[in-house]
């Protein structure tokens, strides 16, 4: 069987510091932005010469998190409620073959910080700390195709989730650097990231997760998300 070994060309620095709550497609959260720092040996502007002329990128990454532990050819997809048994080449799980994943960003621009090229990116549904195998422009006429057929996930995932803050999340909110860091939040509970079988459960839950430095505690009653603390963690 053949093999092939592949350098990482960067690492992308995301909001999303466990894989809890994290999106699952691009594009959902446009507010989610990040960067993919290039490595010393890419760090030349040479090498993203013209892509600020390219809207989108896509970016052939790594499951990191679970590379080790194997694949398996059926899997159980999240928007089918974790219920049914799908092949794993007609769905976007992380335990495949090879762990490779594909994600579409918006590329906000370029920048050069302390020496680091720098790609900067919103839209992003990536752990934070994910290794980049390569970069290649999105492109319209080719890549949007749409009369194509979408199978189990023809369209967006939708809730009917709301959300609420509490006094002291909100005014922690308007107190940070993030402009849109609540817009953020609601919509990342929006998205409901709870396990399929938790979604099931009656009575208050409550949950905790991380975005960007932030420590985010909330609870789920019904459809109702209320975010009751927020607080920055240590740097």
């Amino acid at each position: 069987m053949a093999s092939y070994q592949f350098n990482v060309v960067g690492y992308v620095r995301s909001p999303y510091k466990q894989k809890f709550a994290i999106p699952r497609q691009p594009g959902l959260i446009p507010e989610a932005t990040g960067y993919l720092e290039l490595e010393p040996e890419y760090c030349d502007e040479a090498i993203v010469r013209g892509i600020d002329s390219f809207s989108h990128l896509w970016l052939l990454f790594v499951f990191h998190e679970t590379a080790d532990k194997g694949w398996s050819p059926m899997v159980r997809p999240p928007r089918l409620g974790g219920n049914a048994r799908k092949g794993v080449f007609a769905t976007r799980a992380t335990f495949r073959p090879n762990p490779v994943g594909l994600s579409v960003v918006k590329l906000e621009g370029t920048e050069r910080k302390n020496g680091k090229l720098l790609l900067k990116l919103s839209g992003i549904d990536l752990l934070d700390g994910t290794p980049v195998i390569d970069i290649k422009p999105y492109l319209p006429y080719s890549d949007a195709l749409p009369d194509a057929a979408g199978g189990f996930a023809d369209a967006a995932p939708q809730t009917a989730m709301t959300v609420s803050f509490s006094e002291q999340a909100e005014q922690f909110c308007q107190q940070q650097q993030e402009p849109e860091l609540q817009i953020f939040i609601e919509k990342v509970l929006k998205q409901d990231p709870r396990p399929s079988y938790k979604k099931q459960r009656d009575g208050e839950q409550s949950y905790g997760m991380t975005l960007y430095n932030y420590n985010i505690k909330w609870t789920v009653n019904g459809e109702h998300n209320h975010v009751t603390e927020i607080h920055r963690l240590p740097e």
